[in-house]
């Protein structure tokens, strides 16, 4: 299974979209998304406050930054 953490937060749109568009178009049986609020983490608001939503690959660090669509992400995950 791939491991992706969606950084995001409580009351953002954007992240609410992003977080549909992921539901709709990945496997949950082969694409793990952890969703995870900055809010409450100092390290993490400096690094992904203006840029949220994020989804980063857990293995590879990589980042897909918003905005995304449904191609860039299957894109971003292999598909």
């Amino acid at each position: 299974m791939k491991a992706y953490i969606l950084y995001s937060t409580e009351h953002c749109h954007l992240c609410e979209i992003a977080q549909a568009l992921i539901v709709n178009e990945l496997d949950g049986s082969i694409h793990q998304v952890e969703v995870e609020d900055i809010a409450d983490d100092d390290l993490l608001l400096a690094r992904y406050g203006i840029r949220i939503p994020v989804l980063v690959d857990v293995q590879s660090k990589g980042e897909l930054q918003w905005p995304f669509d449904a191609l860039s992400l299957k894109k971003f995950v292999g598909l």
